[in-house]
């Protein structure tokens, strides 16, 4: 694996993978495939499977690893891919990890089988990502190892530092004053990227941030780029321009729709022309009206522009 490759890939806009379906609860290839041409092509040096926005939580471990192979056949190395896991046992992550590599993935993000506080420890987290990390390098999640509280996920990172642990990147996951600590702890062994609104990216910039997960970049990449283009240049007022006129009120319109924030993203999809708006049942999917009302906020928005 190419670690600088990969780290180069993260350090600047990334999209996140949503699973596309069809209106009968198929996941639709065809549309995946157009998903991340599009993303590739505005700019995304990174593609990022995940349990939240790839709606794990309606798929099954079988469809995880063949939504996984399509992403990276359909990326061909022009983007670097991180694949994630479901929140499985050990032995099931470590296989997983396993295929990931034999197909090609650059990196795993690791979420944990945490079913109440106390599940796991420092040590079991720290063992769980080891071995993960023996097959393939690991992407951590910052709001993963805070479950047992901030000290102790500070804790867990520290000890992967000190243990040399193959763990390449950190998400730093919409978790307050205690990402930017993490972001300041891990800087300079991990490239670390922000979740969330690019105000939380803004936030943890100064600390050691680099990258960050671009909702804008998987459907209207102007956005994404003058943002980019702001950070590079140190001109904190522009980017918070963009925050201020483009990225809250764009948060605070599709936040409130039915079905919140995901409901809203398929819908965009399918204006976009880049899949259908349905989700697999028992989620909801977005009505005629609400998909009128989404494209008058994305009209607005283009006239910001």
């Amino acid at each position: 694996m190419d670690s600088q490759r990969i780290q180069a890939g993260l350090a600047g806009p990334i999209a996140s993978i949503r699973t596309p379906f069809t209106q009968d609860g198929a996941i639709d290839y065809a549309s995946l495939r157009q998903i991340v041409e599009f993303d590739i092509a505005a700019g995304a040096g990174a593609l990022l499977i995940t349990w939240g926005d790839s709606l794990f939580a309606v798929l099954s471990d079988g469809e995880i690893a063949e939504l996984t192979r399509a992403v990276i056949e359909s990326a061909a190395g022009r983007a670097v891919v991180v694949a994630c896991t479901g929140r499985w046992a050990t032995a099931q992550a470590v296989e997983y990890a396993s295929y990931c590599r034999s197909m090609g993935a650059d990196l795993l993000q690791v979420f944990l089988p945490q079913w109440y506080p106390g599940c796991l420890n420092r040590r079991t987290t720290v063992a769980h990502h080891l071995a993960v990390g023996q097959h393939i390098p690991v992407m951590a999640n910052s709001a993963e190892f805070q479950r047992n509280g901030a000290a102790e996920g500070l804790a867990i990172a520290r000890e992967l530092i000190e243990r040399a642990a193959p763990v390449l990147a950190m998400k730093a996951d919409v978790t307050g004053r205690y990402d930017g600590a993490m972001t300041s702890l891990v800087k300079d062994h991990w490239t670390i990227f922000a979740g969330g609104q690019k105000a939380f990216h803004l936030e943890l910039w100064p600390y050691g941030c680099q990258g960050y997960l671009s909702t804008f970049v998987t459907f209207m990449p102007a956005v994404t780029r003058a943002y980019w283009r702001a950070v590079g240049a140190d001109d904190r007022p522009a980017a918070t321009r963009i925050i201020e006129q483009i990225d809250r009120p764009f948060f605070d319109a599709i936040v409130a729709m039915p079905g919140g924030f995901d409901a809203a993203m398929h819908g965009i999809l399918e204006i976009s022309g880049l899949a259908q708006r349905w989700r697999r049942a028992p989620f909801t999917s977005l009505d005629d009206a609400t998909m009128e009302r989404i494209g008058s906020l994305l009209d607005s928005l283009n006239d910001t522009l």
